[in-house]
């Protein structure tokens, strides 16, 4: 089947179910209404010369008519290339050249960045969620038939989602996920994390990654719940579209489970409604997770995963050892090897994780070298993650071979920022590591070797302007050398003991 045929398969069992909704209630889609936009929508983009193994981008917060282009450009066959709003120009640059996307589409409020975007990419076609000027509406797109075009699909070889991760090497680098990857994937979501009919969602985690495109968006579809949008996350607004929308199910970065446990603002609305809660994105503090759990009185899981493998553990019911993110999905193998040796390991004893399944991606875009560096020829994806099984099978996660930094549940890449901090005129060396902080789990730290008088704040106010907001440098600490090993790496893991002795 493809992706879209699969998550609809009960659409019109639920027709007059609402299927998204934003948080005014202005824009709402019964899952009748959604799965005839979609259709309709497929065929308004074949009809402007949208084709098999085309690449459609979105940039846009999450908002109702998202899944409806997301499946629109599936249904014709083609890939979607889901982005970050946050990212710089020269960021989406990047990522729209490499893919080689025909159509972006996005918010009119976003226009101007677009249509900068399109005069330096090979975008043909502009596409607003809304009305504007210089741009194909989606209103115009839904005046099409419903009679879409029916592409020969290969569920194992079509691409029919393209996310960004850093990978091992620090980079952005594009992750290939086929129809099969993403069927399996809100499948086994739906088993471990299953959600009743009746239920509403609320869709914080950004459906440009993959937490929340896999798991807020599609197997909620999948499973007949009511996705209520918010675009971006603010504490009060997501505590009242609580209480307003009367919201079943919370998926969260830690940050938020924090205000959820601690915030006194929690007791100014009435949280009743919520039965069960999933963290994902970065680890869950056991602390945390027990204040949650007595202060709403309703489960709260953590599930993990990574881009090129989606969510592949989750916590059951059941309790499970503190910190851990409970056991293997279905139809997914995992072992833990020894880093030197490549060993196997048994129960108890720390090494790199590896996932196996029909989840795991095809491999990164345009990029064959790292893809044969994560994935063996047996099938089994690299992680990049230390951690180790209990003798109850489940998993901990103890650290980070690849050293990303997990800023409120997006990736920050050390590499990249230790590149922008280097092209200051007044730094003569520089490394960056992720230091802990109870709200966002982590922050970027800069090392800095100056060679001249500098603060803090000036180098700081330097790379914010460089990167996207959550990537920024949060903290600055001036030292004479950077610990380096013989070949010249940096010694991250020296800075974070002296970070940890401090």
């Amino acid at each position: 089947m493809s992706f879209t045929s699969y998550v609809l398969q009960r659409a019109e069992q639920h027709a007059d179910r609402v299927a998204a909704i934003d948080l005014a209630g202005e824009h709402k889609y019964g899952y009748g209404e959604l799965a005839s936009a979609i259709r309709r929508a497929a065929t308004g983009l074949h009809d402007r010369g949208f084709r098999k193994g085309d690449v459609l981008a979105i940039l846009a917060p999450n908002v109702p008519e998202y899944p409806i282009m997301f499946h629109a450009a599936a249904t014709a066959g083609g890939t979607v290339m889901v982005i970050n709003p946050l990212d710089t120009t020269d960021e989406l640059v990047g990522h729209l050249n490499e893919s080689g996307a025909r159509f972006l589409v996005t918010l009119p409020s976003d226009l101007p960045k677009a249509q900068e975007l399109k005069a330096r990419t090979d975008v043909a076609e502009l596409v607003v969620l809304g009305e504007a000027d210089g741009a194909t509406s989606m209103s115009s797109l839904l005046e099409a038939d419903e009679d879409p075009p029916e592409p020969d699909i290969d569920p194992a070889q079509d691409v029919v989602a393209l996310l960004h991760s850093s990978g091992t090497t620090g980079y952005p680098k594009g992750v290939l996920l086929t129809h099969r990857n993403m069927i399996a994937n809100v499948l086994q979501i739906s088993e471990t994390a299953p959600l009743g009919a009746d239920e509403k969602v609320l869709a914080v985690p950004p459906f440009h990654h993959a937490f929340g495109l896999v798991m807020a968006m599609n197997s909620s579809l999948l499973q007949g719940a009511t996705i209520v949008t918010m675009p971006r996350f603010d504490p009060e607004a997501y505590l009242k579209a609580i209480q307003e929308h009367r919201i079943t199910r919370l998926y969260v970065v830690p940050t938020i489970a924090v205000l959820l446990a601690r915030s006194p603002l929690a007791d100014q609305y009435d949280l009743s409604s919520v039965r069960g809660i999933v963290s994902g994105g970065a680890a869950l503090d056991p602390e945390i997770a027990d204040l949650v759990r007595s202060r709403l009185g309703c489960q709260i899981g953590q599930g993990y995963g990574l881009t090129e493998a989606l969510v592949s553990f989750m916590q059951p019911e059941e309790p499970v050892a503190p910190g851990s993110v409970g056991r293997n999905a279905p139809n997914i193998e995992c072992k833990i090897i020894d880093v030197t040796t490549g060993e196997e390991l048994g129960p108890n004893r720390n090494g790199e994780i590896l996932v196996r399944g029909p989840h795991v991606m095809k491999g990164y875009l345009n990029a064959e070298e790292a893809t044969r560096a994560v994935l063996e020829p047996d099938g089994f994806l690299h992680t990049g993650d230390l951690g180790y099984f209990n003798d109850d099978g489940e998993l901990t996660i103890v650290d980070r071979i690849k050293e990303l930094i997990k800023f409120k549940g997006q990736q920050v890449s050390p590499a990249e920022l230790q590149a922008v901090l280097l092209t200051h005129p007044k730094v003569a060396d520089a490394a960056v590591i992720g230091v802990p902080d109870e709200e966002a789990s982590e922050i970027p730290k800069g090392f800095v070797v100056a060679k001249e008088p500098v603060t803090a704040e000036e180098i700081m106010a330097f790379v914010a302007e460089r990167v996207a907001p959550y990537k920024k440098i949060r903290q600055v600490e001036f030292i004479d050398q950077i610990p380096r090993t013989p070949v010249g790496k940096i010694e991250r893991r020296s800075l974070a003991e002296r970070e940890r002795a401090a």
